[in-house]
């Protein structure tokens, strides 16, 4: 039946692409697809009729059914005829508030799916976000995810534009294997669309961290703005706003326009969300998925958060999952990597990330402040008995590892779960 449904999907997006002849933007990386998604919308839809990927969609399924206007009916056979039968209607009739712009994220587990997505729809703009050790499981390499990752831009029409993250080797590496017109963002000099300044606005108040978000000015082709982000916290989140701008220039945007924009945009949930925690601490939700690469980054963005003298910084870190045959490795150079050292307490849950504890517990001082948990109850026990005021605790895992049930332990208000944290809703109920 998956495949009836596939083939008839593709065949209908084909020709709802084919009929409205959208533009669209496509955005594929290892990290920060699902924010930079956001982003480019928040930014776009001020000034154009567009739609982005539904949830995260980002497969030979979702795809077409963000490309159709459709929500998956999961296994239910009359769901789907009804999607089939609507999409027909699209046809034959024309859907007058179809969207100008569609913005596309393309995700890629293993070889082929973007050559099978590229069947589907042909961008005619390519972000590429930035490249890590994902899915390793499948990919074998991390040179494989590059071309599989890099067909995106490869494959841009001529009047295309390709969106490179200029800070990261493997994605700025691309522009050796495409025709078309390049834009880059980052913090680099290199970059088009570049970072001047960049700041955290925080305090601590009454013993307690209050962050209001990120101050930043961003220079085009010798322009300037300034940007506030209220409520994010992270350089992630960062570049994704960048991906976002960058694109907004493609569309003739102008920077003040692109800024007041961007004063909109908020942290996607489960990717550096900050939350309010029980004793007055303050949650760092990062819980929709993790690599090696994202993990550090979350580490190191902890790091930058100030806290009160008396507090601390936690790190409760779960298995990141196909990561292949040097699974343990990644998980252990996590342990090992610098920033474990200055935390102040950190907890892995789970039996892969037990490598990350071994990891850090090489250097002998981190011996006193390292814990292991192969079961989420044990964690969430230990954090509700030894919590303080003002503790600042990073929560972040893949997946399959189910993080998210951990900030929903910890945080003030449990009961705003659903509107606060990642895989809440009912297919995810019964899930473990």
């Amino acid at each position: 039946m998956k495949k009836l449904i596939r083939f008839w999907l593709k065949n209908l997006a084909q020709k709802f692409i084919k009929k409205y002849h959208p533009r669209v933007i496509g955005i594929t990386g290892s990290i920060g697809k699902s924010s930079s998604k956001e982003m480019i919308y928040a930014i776009l839809k001020d000034y154009f009729e567009v739609r982005r990927t539904i949830k995260n969609y980002n497969n030979e399924l979702g795809v077409p059914l963000t490309i159709l206007g459709r929500l998956s009916p999961g296994k239910s056979l009359a769901g789907w005829l009804r999607v089939f039968w609507m999409a027909w209607g699209g046809l034959i009739f024309r859907e007058i508030s179809y969207p100008k712009i569609l913005v596309l994220e393309m995700g890629v587990d293993r070889s082929g799916d973007m050559k099978y997505l590229h069947t589907i729809v042909q961008p005619e703009i390519g972000v590429i976000t930035a490249i890590a050790p994902t899915h390793l499981e499948f990919f074998g390499s991390i040179e494989n995810i590059v071309r599989e990752k890099q067909l995106l831009v490869a494959s841009l029409p001529l009047s295309g534009w390709a969106v490179l993250n200029a800070d990261d080797d493997l994605a700025w590496g691309m522009k050796e294997h495409i025709k078309v017109k390049i834009i880059s963002f980052g913090f680099s000099e290199r970059a088009d669309v570049r970072i001047m300044e960049y700041e955290l606005d925080q305090r601590i108040e009454d013993d307690t961290t209050k962050i209001n978000g990120i101050r930043m000015k961003i220079q085009h082709h010798g322009s300037v703005v300034p940007i506030f982000l209220p409520k994010i916290i992270s350089r992630s989140q960062v570049y994704a706003v960048l991906a976002a701008v960058a694109v907004g220039v493609i569309f003739d945007l102008n920077l003040i326009e692109i800024s007041e924009s961007c004063g909109k945009c908020a942290a996607v949930k489960g990717r550096m969300n900050p939350i309010a925690g029980i004793n007055q601490s303050l949650v760092i939700d990062d819980t929709y998925n993790a690599s090696p690469t994202a993990t550090e980054a979350a580490l190191s963005n902890l790091l930058e958060i100030e806290k009160s003298p008396q507090a601390r910084r936690i790190a409760v870190l779960g298995d990141m999952l196909e990561l292949g045959r040097n699974s343990a490795e990644y998980h252990l150079n996590v342990g090992k990597s610098e920033f474990i050292n200055d935390i102040d307490l950190l907890i892995t849950v789970g039996k892969l990330a037990k490598e990350i504890a071994e990891g850090a517990q090489k250097n002998k001082e981190n011996l006193k402040k390292t814990l292991s948990f192969e079961q989420q109850s044990e964690a969430i026990e230990f954090l509700k008995n030894n919590i303080k005021k003002g503790d600042i605790i990073l929560v972040k895992g893949s997946q399959g590892a189910r993080m998210e049930k951990i900030v929903q332990a910890i945080m003030a208000e449990p009961q705003r779960a659903k509107n606060l944290l990642v895989r809440q809703d009912s297919m995810w109920g019964d899930k473990t």
